[in-house]
């Protein structure tokens, strides 16, 4: 077993190649948006995997390698980091403000203001799936089959090995640490390292949640939602055709909320184990599933690379987070290019007095050299300058995707396949940013 190192970033290193789910996040990124509506948060470049609640901020992160920042207010995005080198499968917010985000590249990465990490968890050898969290620990769960607890105080890290195959999720309750797997399984981690085995389903769990009353929530491919109390029986609180892929509970552990492959969200009633409701969404893959910390508002990622905000009382989406997150647009331009630049509008601005932004404002943006707006703190790919923006070259980078035209940049992975879609995203472009 490789040796799993916790340090302090001091620049990039090789990576090998993506595995497992190289092929279907290829595959995602090329689906094409759908239209987006006034309370959706629209930037990542494929589906969203995880979100996080980081005080007035939340947080979203996608097979698109990025994570998003956004300020749920406005609707706009304050800060881009794409520092991963792969999907970015895991958030979550730290008691002392800052975050961690675990990738597909098999490494955690701890987050603070700056634009490169605080410290670096490496040990992984495959995915991270995982992160869960109590006052001076991480914890990590990865498809190599082992479960890490990282000691943010010490540097120290404790491999903890029992799974049978990959580890899907992790849970703190209290000092305990429980995990879920491929194998069906739950367990408990012992303050020895050993693990014992809690609950088996038969079918691999892909979901773990520790409520407040001491029950554990677990999902898996079945469809199934168990209620794991102490020392009693599982009690199935949902169940359906499709696998579930994320859980939810609000704050108080009095609701759950059941995301699954088919596109569905349940919202359960906790103690009565009655269905409240189902949200009405785009009925593709909804990947991701928080509560807000008022309990009353429901964030959902999915494929359609979007963040939706819903009112958990009854279920509907909410109206527009405010009138500046939908930008008055001149009369007489490109609507179809219109629709095509919303998935730009949370980074960028059209029009150099809109305020700071995630990206740069695009006023003057052809015949403009890269990197070239005065103030903005430019990634050091796009601080060198060697790309003029015209048509072709904004083609270019929206065709072969940002990633490969200027690698190192923070932007998300945006790719623009369609070709009608292009030349009016291009024109739009043209009209407003003379």
């Amino acid at each position: 077993m490789p040796r799993s190192v916790m340090r302090p970033w001091r620049g990039p290193r090789p990576l090998g190649e993506w595995r497992i789910l190289k092929r279907f996040l290829l595959i995602l990124l090329t689906l094409s948006p759908l239209p987006a509506a006034a309370q959706d948060l629209t930037g990542h470049g494929g589906p969203v995997r995880a979100l996080a609640v980081l005080g007035p901020r939340l947080a979203s992160a996608g097979f698109d390698q990025a994570v998003i920042l956004w300020n749920p207010a406005t609707g706009r995005a304050e800060r881009v980091i794409r520092w991963h080198q792969g999907a970015v499968n895991a958030l979550v917010a730290l008691p002392d403000g800052r975050f961690a985000s675990g990738s597909e590249d098999a490494r955690v990465a701890v987050w603070g203001e700056d634009e490169a990490p605080l410290l670096v968890l490496e040990g992984h050898t495959e995915p991270v799936k995982g992160l869960a969290q109590r006052p001076g620990f991480l914890a990590s769960a990865a498809w190599d089959g082992t479960v890490r607890l990282w000691d943010l105080t010490t540097g120290t890290v404790r491999v903890l090995e029992g799974h049978q195959g990959n580890v899907n999720a992790v849970a703190f309750q209290g000092e305990a640490l429980f995990s879920a797997g491929q194998d069906g399984t739950i367990r408990r981690w012992e303050a020895d390292g050993s693990p014992t085995t809690i609950a088996e389903f038969g079918f691999p769990q892909n979901a773990l949640l520790a409520l407040p009353d001491g029950q554990l929530a677990t999902a898996g491919v079945d469809g199934t939602v168990h209620l794991v109390q102490p020392g009693g029986m599982p009690r199935a609180l949902h169940s359906g055709p499709r696998p579930v892929v994320a859980l939810a509970a609000s704050p108080d552990g009095q609701n759950i909320a059941v995301a699954t492959i088919g596109g569905g969200v349940a919202l359960y009633d906790v103690p009565s184990g009655r269905l409240r409701h189902r949200l009405d969404g785009p009925g593709l893959p909804v990947w991701s599933v928080l509560f807000a910390a008022d309990g009353r508002t429901l964030w959902t990622g999915g494929q359609d690379r979007r963040v939706r905000r819903w009112d958990a009382g009854n279920a509907r989406p909410l109206g527009p987070l405010a009138p500046e997150a939908e930008e008055a647009l001149p009369e007489g331009v490109d609507r179809q290019g219109a629709e095509v630049w919303r998935a730009c509008q949370a980074c960028h601005a059209l029009r150099p007095d809109q305020g700071p932004m995630a990206g740069p404002h695009l006023h003057q943006l052809f015949g403009r050299r890269m990197g070239s707006v005065p103030g903005y703190a430019y990634s050091e790919r796009l601080a060198q300058g060697d790309i003029i923006w015209t048509p072709e070259t904004v083609a270019d980078l929206f065709t072969r995707g940002p990633d490969i035209v200027t690698p190192g940049t923070r932007m998300p992975v945006q790719r623009v396949g369609n070709a009608e879609e292009m030349a009016a995203l291009l024109r739009f472009l043209e009209q407003t940013t003379r």
